[in-house]
């Protein structure tokens, strides 16, 4: 089903690509959260289409701690960057990922 502008789509699991979003954000994350992440998992995803793609990821952090980020990619003629715009600690594996 193709994604709708503006929705997020179903949730998938990580791909090597989301994985690779995650490793640049992990000095962010940690600095964000005052923390040092012993790993740093892609779980699964969401993505929403906008001016460019927002991320919601589920990232395993050790134990049975996961946090959830929201990264925007920016589109490829604007550079493509990565942003960290938001961060949600205390989550679990079972916890859905939803827009924030």
């Amino acid at each position: 089903m193709p994604m709708l502008c503006g929705g997020t789509s179903e949730a998938k699991d990580a791909t090597e690509e989301v994985q690779k979003i995650c490793d640049e954000m992990k000095a962010l994350a940690e600095q964000k959260t005052g923390k040092n992440f012993e790993v740093f998992n892609a779980k699964t995803y969401k993505s929403q289409v906008v001016a460019g793609t927002n991320y919601f990821i589920k990232v395993h952090v050790g134990g049975e701690d996961h946090v959830h980020l929201r990264v925007y990619k920016m589109l490829p003629h604007a550079g493509g960057k990565l942003e960290l715009t938001s961060l949600q600690e205390s989550k679990t594996h079972s916890d859905p990922i939803e827009y924030f």
